[in-house]
């Protein structure tokens, strides 16, 4: 948490998710709902999870993408708002599914990049499932009280 006396005391952090196609506020009142099941394609829709962490110098942001691979997915950066997008599709066979917990379909997340990062610089690696996003900190130095002389 960042403490600023002209802010409120909430906490503030630049790397923001930003509203998904599921309701994260809403969720058990929505679970049964058929807009969060299914878009008007009647394909599924799902959203991955998601954890942002902070250290000094950058926000890492990993997501659990099991099965994606890299041309299935897209990271964008427009206007300050980093989008993770993809469209997943499951294999075609000839046998009968009979239980299935594995999500496939479109799925999309988007985050508000705060005005502390470094755009140009934020680096994207997908390994074993897991997209790991790292988003370098813009220092900015905090303006220091000076005293002016009066002549």
């Amino acid at each position: 948490m960042h403490f600023n006396p002209r802010h409120s005391m909430l906490p503030r952090h630049s790397l923001i998710a930003r509203n998904s196609f599921i309701p994260q506020d809403s969720l058990f009142e929505n679970i049964l709902s058929p807009q969060w099941q299914a878009d008007e394609a009647n394909e599924q829709l799902f959203c991955p999870r998601v954890d942002i962490q902070e250290t000094a110098d950058h926000y890492r942001l990993s997501a659990e993408l099991p099965g994606v691979d890299k041309q299935a997915l897209s990271v964008t950066l427009e206007n300050g708002v980093l989008t993770l997008a993809a469209d997943i599709r499951q294999s075609p066979s000839d046998a009968m599914l009979i239980h299935q917990e594995r999500h496939y379909g479109k799925f999309m997340r988007s985050f508000n990049l705060g005005a502390d990062i470094k755009e140009a610089e934020i680096d994207a690696e997908l390994k074993d499932g897991i997209l790991t996003l790292t988003a370098p900190k813009v220092f900015v130095e905090e303006s220091k009280l000076q005293r002016v002389m009066i002549h």
